[in-house]
Order: structure tokens, then sequence, then C-alpha cells
């Protein structure tokens, strides 16, 4: 498939369009704004599995479309922006820390999945390749945004952006299983929930959702 071609470019343009939300995950520092652009990103996915399903005439691709659809459009953004609003309003904030070296950071973590990830399939389609750099991609600045918050709900947060790079990859190669697809999400999403079940009890017990209030519970002699 040419670089010119429709289908080409309407695959590289939903992810880059999630790889753009990844970005804007890690700028904000309001968990209302993180909720929001994580469903926006479920959604853009959702049409990305959706278009793939077209392009490869693969039927089991819109179902997994409408799951994406419904748990990261929908569902799981609504369920953390419920527990966000249930936070007193001095701890709705999650600031990354400095944002100049956590973005300058990103950049370097994208251009590295791009040299690392289209070498490695070479060989592999056009269209296929390129998905699996930016899938690649999106999942490292999920985990870079693990990395950089303290708040639970942030860092679960991170954690569904990983989850969304894994099934954009999945969806990227033709021919993968359905069911490979939806263990890959369902175990991510269980992952998930018991995250928010840690944060809801974090925040009951310390009045706080800062997982850095677990540091002097360890047991370690300082």
């Amino acid at each position: 498939m040419g670089l010119g071609e429709i289908g080409y470019d309407v695959a590289h343009l939903l992810g880059g369009a999630m790889l753009l939300v990844s970005f804007v995950l890690l700028a904000q520092r309001r968990l209302e704004a993180v909720t929001g652009a994580l469903a926006l990103q479920g959604v853009l996915l959702a049409l990305a599995a959706a278009w793939q399903g077209h392009v490869q005439g693969a039927g089991q691709l819109l179902l997994t479309a409408g799951i994406a659809l419904a748990a990261k459009g929908l569902g799981i953004p609504l369920v953390l922006r419920r527990m966000a609003a249930a936070l007193p309003p001095a701890q709705r904030a999650d600031a990354p820390g400095p944002l100049a070296p956590v973005m300058l950071g990103a950049a370097g973590l994208v251009a590295l999945a791009f040299l690392v990830a289209v070498p490695a399939t070479r060989g592999a389609p056009v269209l296929a390749r390129v998905d699996i750099a930016i899938a690649l991609a999106i999942l490292l600045l999920g985990a870079l945004m693990m990395a950089t918050r303290r708040g639970a709900l942030a860092q679960v947060a991170g954690l569904l952006t990983m989850e969304n790079g894994l099934i954009l990859a999945a969806v990227g190669v033709a021919g993968m299983p359905l069911v490979v697809e939806l263990s890959t999400a369902g175990l991510v999403l269980v992952v998930a929930v018991i995250a928010g079940v840690f944060a809801r009890q974090l925040g009951e017990r310390f009045g706080a959702q800062d997982t850095a209030l677990l540091d002097r519970h360890r047991g370690e002699r300082r």
C-alpha cells in the first residue's frame, strides 16, 4: 500500500492523532483534563480499529472497535472522572514536575521507538511497520507518564495509555487473531481495575492518592 493511498493515510492519521494525545496527557495537570484526553484517545483507538477492519477486510476488528469505544472511550474515563471528582479540590491536580524535561524525554522516546521498530519490522508491509512504531511510541509515553506522576489515578491513566498502544499494534498486524487482541486488552484492564481499587483505598486511608505516602510504610529503616 503506497503513501498516497487512502488506507495508508487514514491509518497513520489516526495513529498520529493518538500519539499527539499522549503528549497532551503528559502535559495535563488536572485530573479532569487527563480523563478527557484519555477518552479522546480511546475514541481514536476505536476509529483506528474500525478502519483497519475495513482495510484488512477483517470483520472481527469491528468488534474490537466497539469494545474499545464502549470501554476506553466512555466507561473507564467516566469512572476515573467520578473518582477524581470525589477527591478534595487540592488533590485534583497532579503536576508532572518541570514540563520541559518531560516533553524532551517524550520526544526522545518517540525517536527511539521509530529507530527500533522500523528496522526490526523490515520485510513487513509498510502500513504495519509504521503502525507498530507509533504504537511502541504510545506505549513508551504511557510508561513515562507512570514514572513522572505521583497520583494513583494519573498512573492508572498512564497504564491505560500503554494498553492503547498495545491494542493499536495488535490491530495493525493483518491476521492477528481476535482472541489475542481481546486477551491482551483484558489482561491490562484487569490490572487497571486493581490499580483503581488501590487508588480508592489509598485515598480512604491516607486522605490523598500520592503514592509517595507509601514510602514510610515499607518497613525500611532510613
